[in-house]
């Protein structure tokens, strides 16, 4: 019995310290802290600031407006020469529609007048016609010979005879005949629309024009397709210098994703900023992470990828996590664009980065940027009670 409780005893002795001993010299961190990227929004214009109410540390959600920029005195010079472009497109459309109508009148005109000419040519053809008949029926009625030297004379045109030609009822007779086949054939050729006759191209003179007319209205036509498409293009390039202007004009800085903090304001409200100005900083909280330093001993075992837990400093419960990043000493730059700044202590130790999911996916503990807590990266003698009190 005796030996038995000094056994116990000795036992209980050796677990104490096995504990105390294991929890201490488990790789750990000496410090932790949840940390986040800061976003930097910069006035995308020029003009005078209007910040909208928001405290520090709000919670904004997605294109939650946060300020605007505004400029009374953008330049519109581009938008004005555009607009001067568009007016000249129109005046010389202006002038196309003129000229068309002008050339068309005229065309009108002279299409009515060939008409005419047309209708009077015919008439004066037919009549032509009809009176070389006549002379070719007085010449085949009568046959004596003693009256064809005088009826030669009398029926044949002046200007049908040959040089030198006899008056012979014959050959008057023959003339006659050929006058009425071409009288027949410049009537047929009329009503077809080519005239024959001294003097013309196969046209009169109004209806040459207003087949020139015809060819200048078609070209006229066509600058005025091409003025119409210049004109499109203008309004296009008119509606993109408006829009253009207008975001020169007045700018809105919106919150780019939900879970974001506002987090610090750099400008004044309605100061005049430049563009390129930073205005506000905002956290991201939809991606936080877990800084903290480690010795060289701790350091030198860890890699990327490796498993580790984190607990909050007064919780019990442990959050799953993996070694993100390994930055080692003198990881001062790194923090240029996270929220919580290194402390002195923490840049002479080894920097170490964790990505905890879980912190992201909690509601509750989404954006709990700057609490802190501790990083361990080995099994404890005491985490299977941490399990079942969990």
């Amino acid at each position: 019995m005796k030996y038995t409780r000094l056994f116990i005893g000795v036992a209980a002795i050796l677990l104490t310290l096995w504990v105390i001993i294991g929890e201490q010299m488990t790789a750990a961190s000496a410090n932790a802290v949840v940390n986040a990227p800061v976003v930097t929004l910069r006035s995308p214009v020029a003009g005078n600031l209007e910040l909208q109410s928001h405290a520090l540390g709000a919670r904004l959600s997605r294109n939650e407006l946060l300020a605007t920029v505004s400029d009374p005195q953008a330049d519109p010079v581009h938008l004005n020469d555009l607009q001067f472009e568009l007016d000249a497109v129109d005046a010389e459309n202006m002038r196309i529609l003129s000229g068309i109508s002008a050339r068309s009148s005229e065309r009108d005109a002279l299409a009515a007048r060939t008409a005419a000419f047309t209708k009077a040519r015919v008439a004066e053809l037919e009549a032509e016609l009809a009176e070389a008949r006549v002379r070719v029926d007085l010449l085949e009625q009568d046959t004596t010979a003693a009256a064809s030297t005088a009826l030669a004379d009398a029926v044949t045109v002046e200007e049908s005879r040959r040089p030198g030609e006899p008056a012979t009822r014959a050959l008057a007779l023959s003339h006659a005949r050929e006058r009425v086949e071409t009288l027949k054939i410049a009537l047929a050729a009329l009503k077809d629309g080519v005239f024959l006759g001294d003097g013309y191209n196969d046209a009169p003179y109004s209806e040459q024009r207003r087949i020139q007319l015809d060819a200048e209205i078609a070209q006229l036509g066509f600058d005025r397709s091409e003025a119409s498409a210049r004109r499109a293009a203008l309004e296009r390039r008119i509606a993109r210098a408006r829009q253009t202007q207008g975001l020169r004009a007045r700018a809105e800085l919106r919150a780019p994703a939900a879970d974001m903090l506002y987090w610090e304001t750099l400008q004044a409200d309605a100061v005049n900023v430049q563009r390129g100005d930073p205005l506000l900083r905002l956290i991201d909280c939809g991606h936080s992470i877990i800084t903290l330093s480690v010795t060289e001993r701790v350091f030198n075992t860890l890699r990327v990828g490796q498993d580790a837990s984190f607990r909050f400093s007064g919780e019990s419960k442990l959050y799953p996590a993996t070694v993100g990043r390994l930055a080692g000493s003198g990881a001062r730059t790194i923090y240029a664009n996270l929220a919580v700044a290194p402390s002195e202590k923490h840049l002479e130790r080894y920097d170490v980065t964790l990505l905890v999911p879980e912190l992201n996916a909690d509601p509750e503990l989404t954006c709990s940027v700057g609490r802190t807590g501790r990083a361990f990266f080995d099994g404890r003698p005491l985490d299977l009670f941490r399990g079942w009190f969990n």
